[in-house]
């Protein structure tokens, strides 16, 4: 079964390869070109990201620090940018690290279905609901990784897979993790919390979370491709950048001591949620101005 789910991911690449490439090469933007910017933050952010630090929300404070990608452009861009080094995050997981099967092909499946559902959601939102939702992920995000800092979170048990009511459970929060995948919230630190509360083996997070994530990436990322709400040229410098980031991670630095970039991370992170919740509000005061204005003439 994990040969025909290697195979199912190579085949969900491909397609997604294939309707970016098509898309990209209708659009023609000038722009299309990454800069060094762009493949560095792509080398970075998927670096630590193998390392299960994450890299939406460092991706998205760079975006937002920088000025590289237009709010709204966010999650698409993420989603776009990151899938292929996510997939080769899988494929080393997947083979490295022993879980159960059946409970692996059913977490992933769900994350996929609450992805394509998501998307389709997040893809036609404004630019104010874009930000609104991304500052608040982003808080999130930045709580999550302080529990886990704080050794605040659960510490897993020994199982190696799920059954009867902990795997619906497992399920449905995957499913709900696919979902948010596609507004910028990562999906690997919930999932470690989910997969700790379940009882299962914390290592067992691995090719369950980045499986999920591999599988699910593809999906979302042609409906925001097909929307056009994605930055092309920070797209394929995540995508770039990322793949050669993800190997040398796993093969030869492995583990670095990481508490304090996760600390740096929650720093960055909730500064950008607050600009982020500031643009919207700014955005909303012009609109209340505009509406005003129009009603007096």
């Amino acid at each position: 079964m994990k040969t025909a789910l290697f195979i199912g991911l190579g085949i969900f690449t491909l397609g997604y390869l294939f309707v970016w490439t098509q898309q990209a090469m209708r659009t023609r933007q000038p722009s299309g070109r990454p800069s060094p910017l762009d493949i560095g933050i792509g080398f970075f952010a998927n670096f630590l990201d193998t390392l299960g630090v994450g890299s939406f929300a460092t991706t998205s404070s760079l975006f937002k620090l920088g000025g590289l990608v237009r709010d709204e452009q966010i999650p698409g861009t993420l989603n776009v940018g990151h899938t292929l080094p996510t997939v080769a995050e899988a494929f080393i997981y997947m083979a490295l690290v022993q879980v159960d099967v059946t409970t692996l092909v059913s977490m992933i499946a769900a994350s996929t279905v609450g992805a394509w559902l998501g998307a389709g959601v997040v893809s036609h939102w404004p630019r104010r609901k874009v930000q609104i939702g991304m500052g608040s992920v982003l808080l999130a995000a930045a709580a999550v990784i302080v529990l886990r800092e704080m050794q605040w979170m659960p510490g897993g048990g020994q199982a190696m897979g799920l059954t009867g009511t902990k795997l619906v459970v497992g399920l449905a929060g995957n499913a709900l993790l696919g979902a948010l995948m596609t507004l910028g919230i990562g999906l690997f630190a919930p999932c470690m919390i989910l997969i700790a509360l379940l009882g299962m083996n914390p290592l067992t997070a691995f090719p369950i979370m980045m499986g999920s994530c591999a599988f699910l990436m593809p999906v979302g990322s042609v409906r925001f491709v097909r929307a056009g709400r994605y930055n092309l040229k920070s797209a394929l410098g995540l995508a770039i950048g990322g793949v050669p980031g993800v190997l040398l991670a796993a093969y030869v630095v492995k583990s670095l001591p990481l508490t304090a970039v996760n600390w740096l991370v929650v720093c960055v992170v909730v500064y950008t949620a607050a600009m982020m919740l500031r643009s919207a509000q700014r955005e909303r005061r012009a609109a209340r101005l505009v509406a005003a204005e129009a009603s007096g003439d």
